[in-house]
């Protein structure tokens, strides 16, 4: 089969000069062509691709209208048969296509997800955020290396999608985030199978500091139970642990009052747990410390933003796209 590597970039001349660096590198015998979409960025990456003459490189630009819409640019326009979708913050292992053609050749699927890891290059909290988002600690591993719900939704930074799949679902929507979730239910209800290929993992440099990771978690928060509000036949009870979670660590913290300190002293011992994996995984303290604070921070924001969305939409009734606006973008 022929992939086409599908990469959205906005002001990210940078990352997209890494990513291509260690696409020079992969040990996959065909051919394959990387398809990258200049999202209306002010600093492109014109400068950067020219030194990839080895690749086989098809570049846009065109006006700002979001990642989904940007990815579903590329496949219109790509050669292959079979989408791979990338984030331009990822760097890409050298056995990573070979990998992802070994998978489908021995089990075809029209849509699969990889995992992510993190590199030594990245810096202690990219490694904290890493080891919160995907330890089983934390999400379940179901952003890690397995996966523990009925069926996989492959996440838009590491997925692929065949070309007959993408005509027949339009690729992805305008909400974002959520777009990953969103695509998957579709496809799983026009008869498409999809899988995870644990070993298909890339470097996600997640460039972000503690804000900007309280403001992604929060709006993954968001998503869910307008996910849940469109599918209601795909809502799950474990969509809900991280609200229980931060609810009951808030009654945790109102017991201390009355001298009831069984509820904060299980909290405790569960982010000391965490910190002393990620500390041993990791082999770093300052990152096992770093871990526990990524973990608060991913509860509270996801928490919060669950509890909002679902009063908002469930409680209210109200339209997604006039509740939360920021949430969807203008095609």
């Amino acid at each position: 089969m022929y992939f086409s590597l599908i990469i959205p970039v906005f002001n990210r001349p940078d990352e997209i000069d890494e990513l291509l660096e260690s696409l020079l590198h992969q040990t996959y015998d065909d051919n394959f062509e990387i398809v990258i979409i200049e999202d209306g960025s002010s600093v492109d990456c014109k400068e950067v691709i020219k030194k990839y003459t080895s690749l086989s490189i098809n570049y846009h630009y065109k006006s700002n209208s979001g990642p989904g819409d940007s990815r579903n640019f590329g496949m219109r326009v790509a050669k292959g048969d079979y989408f791979i979708v990338l984030d331009s913050d990822c760097i890409i292992p050298p056995d990573y296509l070979e990998k992802i053609h070994r998978s489908l050749e021995n089990e075809y699927v029209d849509c699969f997800g990889g995992p992510d890891k993190a590199l030594d290059s990245f810096s202690d909290i990219q490694k904290a955020i890493n080891f919160t988002m995907t330890s089983f600690l934390t999400t379940g591993g179901v952003r890690g290396g397995s996966e523990k719900i009925g069926k996989f939704q492959p996440r838009s930074f590491n997925m692929g999608i065949s070309k007959h799949a993408f005509e027949v679902s339009h690729g992805f929507g305008n909400i974002h985030p959520g777009e990953d979730p969103d695509l998957s239910i579709r496809l799983w209800k026009a008869g498409f199978k999809t899988k995870l290929i644990s070993e298909a993992y890339v470097y996600h440099k997640r460039r972000i500091d503690w804000n900007k990771f309280y403001i992604q978690v929060n709006k993954f928060g968001l998503a869910r139970p307008i996910l849940n509000k469109w599918y209601p036949e795909y809502t799950k009870i474990t969509f809900w642990f991280p609200t229980l979670f931060l609810l009951g660590f808030l009654l945790s913290l109102v017991c201390i009052l009355f001298n009831f300190y069984y509820l904060i002293v299980l909290y405790l011992v569960y982010f000391l747990s965490l910190g002393l994996l990620s500390t041993i995984e990791n082999k770093s303290v300052r990152i096992g410390y770093y871990s526990i604070i990524a973990a608060i921070i991913q509860f509270y924001g996801y928490g919060k933003g669950f509890l909002n969305a679902y009063f908002q939409i469930h409680i209210l009734n109200r339209n997604p796209q006039t509740a939360f606006p920021k949430m969807f973008f203008r095609k």
